[in-house]
């Protein structure tokens, strides 16, 4: 009886303590976007098209008749080597940086002038295998893009609709 009654107590506790202490999963219950909708001005790159994704992820439609408008330039990945090894193993940094900016609609006016969406990440890059080097870098630079287009939510949620 005993040894039934331990274990049972434990597993409450512990959920009792998950409740208590205001544990949630990240992600849930984000508020939307405020902004109902917005356009987009971009070429036909990944970038772009992550950047869409992540907005009506967020709720806001994405069209050409809405009062403001992202202007997205193209992306630029730079590659740095933090390892001196030519062979083997290497570690890797890749940084992604795109210029963005808002407008209204209306005027023509910025509510963002010239800004900058940059975010980095460190891949260990192995050259014993050409397809896995090219796997792990294709990886990285999508989930380069996925963390410049959730940046450029982020800052659009400080803008109020027009």
């Amino acid at each position: 009886m005993m040894r039934r009654l331990v274990p049972t107590a434990t597993l409450a506790l512990t959920v009792v303590l998950l409740a208590g202490c205001g544990f949630h999963l990240r992600g849930l219950n984000q508020p939307a976007l405020s902004l109902p909708e917005i356009g987009l001005t971009a070429g036909d790159t990944p970038l772009a098209q992550a950047v869409q994704d992540a907005l009506e992820g967020a709720g806001t439609r994405v069209t050409d008749s809405a009062d403001l408008r992202v202007n997205l330039g193209d992306e630029r990945i730079q590659e740095t080597r933090l390892t001196r090894s030519d062979s083997g193993s290497r570690e890797t940094e890749l940084t992604l940086t795109a210029p963005f900016s808002v407008q209204r609609r209306d005027d023509d006016a910025y509510v963002l002038n010239q800004r900058q969406l940059e975010t980095s990440t460190t891949v260990l890059i192995s050259t014993d295998n050409l397809y896995s080097m090219d796997q792990v870098r294709l990886e990285a630079e999508q989930n380069l893009r996925r963390e410049a287009a959730r940046q450029l939510v982020d800052r659009l949620e400080a803008l109020q609709a027009p």
